[in-house]
């Protein structure tokens, strides 16, 4: 279903145009006021090797979070810190990112988690930086249940005292591995319906590392969600599940942009509220992503699945983003199904074409920062790595 005046795609629970139309309002309404939290986390599960293709190898994937922050914060510069990993293919989206959040006026808050190093740049501190990346979720133990529910309850506390509606948006390598996990730790048979930032999701990998994890974590039928986080998830979704929560009591609109570890973070909120709270509380929550993801239509159903486990509307929207028109192979490969998503490039894309901006004016801006980052050699080499 498409927005016809703007191209923007809605996916999930499609059938009622009015509420397409007031969701829309919504978020144009709301164009300059939103508060962007970007969300890096580490995890030792992105150190499988094949499990992600945010970094051509273990050893650039524990800097692809810094580099996309830094990028997103300060786009192609010759100060870099931080250079953005190699990958098979495509670029990070946080060039989608740092191109749009200019165009609209806004200055995204970085939320660093497990990182292992204090980023040099402007960044909200939310636990003792020395906390290192979550362990591997095969061994059924990723984090201490302590630090999950301290993680979730600083994201309460700052949503809670928003004033102003909240983007969450994530860099997480391995990250869609650890929402497929928290997702099937729920009984939901989703290992199909999860993509990646890989063209060929790694699915039998997948399979067997989840499975292996699931089994060591040996949870009993009483778990919470915050159980299966520690069990087999990631700082992103201990933080996020608090930071969504908070927000909404404080009646404050709420876009998830990204894809399934969105889906993650929604699913395990849903699981915490009570059976009269999901549909009120759902109302102002918005999935954001690229045009991209919905292409194979998994994420459609994966929203679906979650929809009807709770009995509740979710509605997602597709950014009209498209690089058809690019001459720069990197760009090119979105089209081709690389990459796909990032760095909250659906949402704050989808945002600056609900302020008028057009697809040629966001291509355009994207090569010339692609073509200065090249020039400046910001996008490391194999060879670096």
């Amino acid at each position: 279903m498409y927005s016809k005046e703007l191209g923007i795609k809605f996916f999930g629970n499609v059938s009622n145009k009015k509420r397409q139309l007031n969701k829309i309002e919504i978020l144009k309404k709301n164009i300059d006021n939103f508060k962007i939290f970007l969300v890096i986390a580490g995890t030792n599960t992105s150190q499988i090797p094949g499990i992600s293709a945010a970094g051509i190898n273990a050893k650039s994937r524990r800097i692809t979070a810094l580099a996309d922050a830094e990028f997103l914060l300060k786009g192609a510069s010759k100060d870099h810190k931080y250079k953005l990993p190699l990958l098979n293919a495509g670029v990070t989206p946080a060039i989608i990112s740092h191109v749009c959040s200019k165009l609209i006026n806004v200055f995204p808050v970085v939320v660093p988690l497990g990182i292992g190093v204090e980023p040099y740049f402007n960044h909200l501190v939310v636990e003792d930086g020395d906390l290192g990346p979550s362990y591997c979720l095969t061994t059924g133990k990723s984090m201490p249940k302590e630090r999950v529910i301290n993680l979730y309850e600083r994201g309460l506390a700052i949503g809670k005292s928003s004033k102003q509606p909240v983007m969450i948006s994530e860099s997480v390598p391995g990250g869609t591995t650890t929402a497929q996990a928290v997702m099937e730790a729920f009984g939901m048979q989703v290992s199909n319906l999860v993509g990646s930032s890989l063209f060929k999701a790694p699915r039998d990998l997948r399979r067997k590392v989840i499975k292996k994890g699931l089994l060591n974590a040996n949870l009993k039928t009483d778990f919470d969600s915050f159980d299966v986080v520690a069990a087999v998830g990631d700082p992103f979704q201990a933080f996020s599940m608090g930071l969504l929560i908070g927000t909404r009591l404080a009646n404050q609109p709420v876009i998830l942009s990204g894809g399934s570890q969105m889906m993650a973070v929604i699913l395990l909120v849903l699981e915490l509220l009570g059976a009269k709270e999901k549909a009120d509380f759902i109302e102002d929550v918005f999935i954001a992503t690229t045009s991209w993801l919905l292409k194979d239509n998994s994420l459609n159903d994966l929203l679906n699945l979650i929809s009807n486990k709770h009995n509740i509307n979710l509605l997602g929207l597709a950014s009209p983003l498209n690089f058809k028109s690019s001459l720069y192979k990197e760009l090119q490969d979105y089209e081709m199904g690389h990459v796909k998503e990032g760095v909250g490039a659906g949402g704050i894309s989808l945002l600056a074409f609900l302020n008028g901006f057009k697809n040629d004016e966001i291509v355009s801006l994207c090569q010339e920062n692609l073509e200065i980052m090249k020039g400046l050699g910001q996008i490391s080499l194999e060879k670096d790595c």
